[in-house]
């Protein structure tokens, strides 16, 4: 039964890390790139609003820095939990 219950622990903390990760990718591609963009349009990045760079490079970059992220965290928990490699 103790067995069972790490499983559920485990897939729970990754859904979890999965969950957190989305939801800051969104805000970044969906949010700041296109809804919050003409809120964002008087900020200058790289010499055009934080807007348009959000759409077209912050998304990416954070899109990069979420998989290095995730994968850390991911390694972390399966030590953990004991199922690391």
């Amino acid at each position: 039964m103790a067995i069972q219950s790490d499983k559920n622990a485990y897939w729970s903390a990754n859904k979890r890390i999965i969950g957190i990760s989305l939801v800051i990718w969104f805000l970044c591609s969906f949010g700041f790139g296109i809804l919050l963009r003409p809120a964002l349009s008087g900020i200058i990045v790289g010499g055009t609003d934080l807007g348009f760079w959000f759409a077209q490079q912050g998304s990416i970059l954070v899109f990069l820095i979420l998989i290095f992220a995730y994968a850390f965290r991911m390694n972390k928990l399966d030590r953990e939990y004991g199922v690391d490699e």
